[in-house]
């Protein structure tokens, strides 16, 4: 059954010597908007995370009626005849939207265009995250090292190698999960469990050179009575506090999160929210505690 009930989330991770998303426009560096020096990750590399994990681990890899829409696929499991694009990839599927809807995760929780035979169809995704931004301002790094091989067959030197990374940027995203949306794309509370897994556990297995060292942090949930209401803005009502400066936080035990504002919003639309639940990293320190009728998720 499709979920009935507006959601809103609150997801923070850390990144320590790694590069949490880079921007292949620009030498693949760390998005830091030049500004505020707060640096930026984007929606599509979070939904990737999720992706990731529930292929990866979760068994949604094409057999047992589930899978993932968007992923990189070879024409006939042959590499030398390229991967698919949308239209063969809805083939697989007989070109019938109502069999992807049914099998893959992915378009049920995020929407996408469905490049049918005749015509395209469109689903807006329920789940939508804004931007994510560090809490604090960032500092990039420029590393250089050397490589394995020499550029050609017969050099004394091997080649260099040059990367950009973050020392550390801890990264708030703010969602909410439309029920409205959610019954075109039928997505389920199975769903949106398997959702909340994948965020918590997915940044967890990021174990690539580039992505090591990312660690989720804090994850909240806030399931409201009334339909199309939600308080917004959650990622604006906390903060870092309790440091010297945003460039010298080198880990999470540098600082303390402060909710103190988010608490004070709950309590004043308590009459309108019908569950808040969460989950912490016991390496997270929170001004004050966090308040009792609130829930732990089971992840």
């Amino acid at each position: 059954m499709c979920i009935k009930k507006r959601i809103e989330l609150l997801f923070c991770y850390d990144v320590k010597d790694a590069n949490p998303n880079g921007d292949p426009l620009d030498e693949n560096k760390p998005r830091i908007d030049e500004e505020t020096k707060i640096n930026i990750v984007t929606d599509v590399r979070l939904k990737r995370t999720i992706r990731d994990y529930l292929y990866e681990y979760k068994g949604y890899n094409g057999h047992n009626g589930k899978d993932i829409f968007v992923r990189e696929i070879f024409i006939d499991d042959d590499p030398t005849k390229g991967i698919q694009d949308g239209k063969t990839r809805a083939k697989d599927y007989n070109n019938n939207a109502e069999n992807v809807l049914r099998e893959c995760i992915d378009i049920r929780l995020f929407g996408g265009v469905i490049p049918l035979d005749k015509d395209s169809i469109t689903y807006t995704g329920p789940v939508q995250f804004k931007m994510g931004r560090s809490l604090h301002k960032v500092e990039l790094k420029h590393i250089k090292g050397t490589g394995a091989f020499a550029s050609k067959a017969g050099a004394k030197q091997a080649t260099f190698r040059e990367e950009y990374i973050l020392p550390y940027s801890f990264i708030c995203f703010h969602g909410v999960i439309n029920e409205t949306a959610a019954k075109h794309t039928k997505l389920t509370d199975d769903d949106v469990k398997e959702l909340l897994e994948a965020m918590w556990n997915g940044t967890k297995n990021l174990i690539s050179r580039s992505k090591f060292g990312q660690m989720p942090r804090f994850l909240l949930k806030v399931t409201y009575k009334e339909p199309g209401f939600f308080i917004g803005d959650l990622d604006k009502k906390i903060k870092l506090t309790s440091y010297e400066n945003d460039f010298s936080i080198r880990n999470v035990k540098d600082f303390k999160l402060d909710i103190e504002e988010l608490k004070k919003s709950f309590e004043e639309n308590k009459e309108k929210i019908e569950s808040i639940e969460y989950k912490i990293d016991n390496n997270l320190c929170i001004v004050n505690d966090i308040p009792e009728n609130w829930e732990q998720l089971q992840i």
